[in-house]
């Protein structure tokens, strides 16, 4: 198997070294880019990119401009680097499409371990069958399956279990979920969304758990592994 292929982009030539070191001792392809402009233009020029560590404040393009521009064009996984620690801006970050939110200085382990369990995720997404720690989602056969067991999910009830767990780990908001899941022709409001979970957190039973709500944004799907 080929080694996967890491973009970071830092300003920091001190910090792209140090991820880069990290990612390279890991057994990873690491490509650095230096500002947010060249970060993109290396992910354009590179089909094979698996994952992105952005640094949010870099010259030319800011890492958040960097996450949004990437999310139009694959779902990668995307980890943003900052100083910053405040909610409002994880949640930001969150919102454009980043999958986890690393507050500087951090771990080198920690780091190591989120990366790791990105790729694992996005290699488990792209097969047909999606597992989450008994909670089994068949893509093709549109089946869940609850610790083996059948669940019967009407259409929409699947499709918004699909989308939540091809998100895992990302606070989703209403007006997200409802745009993705009901499109953006759908003229009710986004109060059909807390029912429809309501009803999927029935069905799923002892796994109900997986889903869980942000406070004030709307819904994470959470999952141990």
């Amino acid at each position: 198997m080929s080694a996967k292929n890491i973009l970071v982009a830092d300003d920091e030539a001190r910090m792209r070294k140090l991820v880069g070191d990290l990612l390279k001792k890991e057994g990873y392809s690491v490509r650095e880019a230096e500002d947010g402009i060249k970060a993109l233009d290396a992910f354009k020029e590179t089909d094979n990119i698996d994952l992105v560590i952005l640094d949010v404040m870099m010259p030319g393009y800011d890492g958040w401009t960097v996450c949004r521009e990437i999310r139009k064009l694959s779902p990668v996984p995307i980890i943003m680097l900052t100083a910053r620690g405040e909610e409002n801006d994880e949640l930001f970050g969150f919102d454009l499409g980043a999958d986890e939110y690393v507050t500087k200085p951090f771990s080198l382990k920690i780091l190591a371990a989120r990366v790791q369990a990105l790729l694992r995720r996005a290699e488990n997404n792209s097969s047909g069958v999606k597992s989450f720690d008994g909670l089994d989602i068949d893509e093709e056969g549109r089946y869940v399956f609850v610790d083996g067991n059948r669940v019967e999910m009407s259409p929409k009830e699947f499709e918004l279990l699909s989308y939540l767990a091809g998100n895992a780990g990302r606070a989703l908001s209403r007006d997200q979920i409802l745009n993705a899941v009901w499109d953006y022709d759908y003229f009710g409001d986004v109060r059909t969304v807390d029912t429809h979970i309501k009803k999927l957190r029935l069905k799923l039973g002892t796994k109900n758990e997986i889903i869980q709500t942000v406070r004030g944004l709307g819904y994470r799907f959470e999952v141990s592994k």
